[in-house]
């Protein structure tokens, strides 16, 4: 599947690494820190961890790290959906495009788009089996740091040191606090997803809906105003899943994640094409209503004596109309493996980091707020005579990208600049650095930018496709 050859776990660098968070931030962290010779601790709150969720992707960019894993990438494709294109109707039925994926695959690599749990259960054994240190039901409740070292106190009263603690815990983390100095909380987005996941049996035996299942995997969107509703069948057909983004404003102050009844989905999707009418009738009750959750671009990633990141959502998250969110949160964890092993210090390999990805994850989360706007608020009549302006963007800049190449190239230059910041070096505002990095989609989507971008030097010509 790949020519990439996988790499073998470093000598010891004796850098000692505390993950918090068993996410896929958190497991690509721990991985990627063990293959560059970290000694890795993971710890993770749940006693056990469960085949939980629904529809999860990961592009060509994230891909390119499941390739190093060995055996990882395989086990990942066998799962995967791989339907040819997406076909994007309106919101009656009315076919406006269908686009194909076979010129990305080519000129990018491959994805992998499959159910959470089951791709989280295949990574989560990949780092066991390399021997990752993972403690499960250790729930962290605080963090702290000093000059030489950083740590977190667990429930109970339990102290956890190491040389750098990476906070991977998800929009919640309590390592947002030590990195900002106070408490911030989640916004409501204004919207919300419907979520589910099931056996396409049903399916298969209505013969209004057997051509998800018949001939491979199929992938279609009904957009609407303010509304759209993707749906996919998955493993040649076996399994199938849907996700609605509608219109929320509920609060989010305790929870995120509630169960509705299939019942508020219909009045959502009322008058819709009779096919989405179908598929709610074979849908079980009830569904995962996802709260999705905002929050205004952090001013940093990283603690003050620069020992701590936070990674993934817990830094940043993105809206699912990105389809970057988990990309975006492996590529920190890559990134921040080559920043540890090449670095003089813990804290200058932190700086880096955060000069390193600040820019390209700003624009990259820009993206699933443009492709939302471009859906929900698309005008139909004006789509039927360019239905090119529906499209999903996949745009080289975010997707053929290689972040751990990436972060070889560039690490030396980066951490120059910071070093020679004149505002305390590598405990100063990183933004010298991070001007090295503005991607070329510097603004999102290539065409919202106002201007040609200062743009860094890509990592794609140094890099292997998968």
């Amino acid at each position: 599947m790949s020519n990439q050859s996988p790499q073998t776990q470093k000598k010891s660098s004796g850098i000692r690494v505390l993950v918090v968070g068993a996410g896929f931030a958190g497991l690509t962290a721990a991985i990627e820190c063990h293959r560059k010779g970290h000694d890795v601790t993971l710890l993770e709150k749940f006693p056990e961890l469960k085949l939980l969720g629904d529809i999860i992707s990961f592009g060509p960019n994230s891909s390119r790290i499941f390739q190093r894993w060995p055996g990882v990438a395989e086990q990942l494709d066998a799962l995967s959906q791989r339907a040819d294109g997406l076909v994007i109707k309106n919101w009656l039925g009315e076919t406006l495009l269908t686009q194909t994926w076979t010129a990305e695959q080519a000129d990018f690599g491959t994805r992998f788009d499959g159910h959470r749990g089951e791709f989280h259960e295949i990574v989560y054994k990949h780092a066991l089996e390399i021997g990752v240190n993972v403690r499960l039901g250790a729930r962290v409740e605080d963090y702290f740091e000093g000059d030489d070292e950083a740590g977190v106190v667990l429930e109970g009263g339990e102290r956890i040191t190491a040389d750098v603690v990476l906070a991977a815990e998800g929009v919640r983390s309590r390592g947002r606090k030590i990195v900002l100095g106070y408490d911030d909380k989640p916004k409501a987005s204004g919207y919300a997803v419907y979520r589910v996941w099931f056996d396409a049996d049903e399916i298969a035996k209505d013969p209004d809906l057997r051509f998800f299942t018949d001939n491979g995997d199929k992938h279609v969107a009904w957009l609407g105003p303010d509304v759209h509703f993707i749906a996919a069948s998955v493993k040649n057909g076996k399994d199938f899943s849907w996700v609605c983004t509608h219109k929320d404003e509920q609060d989010i102050e305790e929870s995120w994640s509630f169960e509705a009844p299939l019942s508020d989905a219909r009045k959502v999707l009322e008058g819709w094409d009779p096919i989405v009418q179908k598929i709610l009738d074979h849908t079980p009750s009830p569904l995962i209503d996802w709260k999705l959750v905002y929050r205004d671009p952090l001013p940093t990633w990283i603690s003050a004596k620069r020992r701590i990141a936070l990674i993934g959502d817990a830094a940043h998250p993105f809206l699912p109309t990105s389809i970057q969110g988990a990309s975006q949160a492996m590529e920190d964890g890559a990134t921040l493996a080559v920043c540890l092993s090449r670095a003089g210090s813990v804290q200058e390999a932190v700086a880096a980091f955060e000069a390193i990805r600040y820019e390209r994850v700003r624009s990259a989360q820009k993206t699933g707020e443009q492709t939302r706007d471009i859906w929900h608020k698309a005008d139909f009549s004006a789509a039927k005579t360019d239905p090119q302006s529906l499209r999903l963007r996949r745009e080289a800049w975010l997707l053929n990208f290689d972040a751990e190449t990436y972060a070889e190239m560039h690490y030396a230059e980066t951490a120059r600049v910071l070093l020679e910041n004149p505002d305390r070096g590598i405990f100063g505002d990183t933004e010298p650095g991070r001007r090295l990095h503005v991607p070329e989609g510097k603004e999102g989507y290539l065409e919202y930018n106002e201007k040609p971008a200062d743009v860094a030097v890509s990592a794609v010509e140094t890099t292997v496709k998968v």
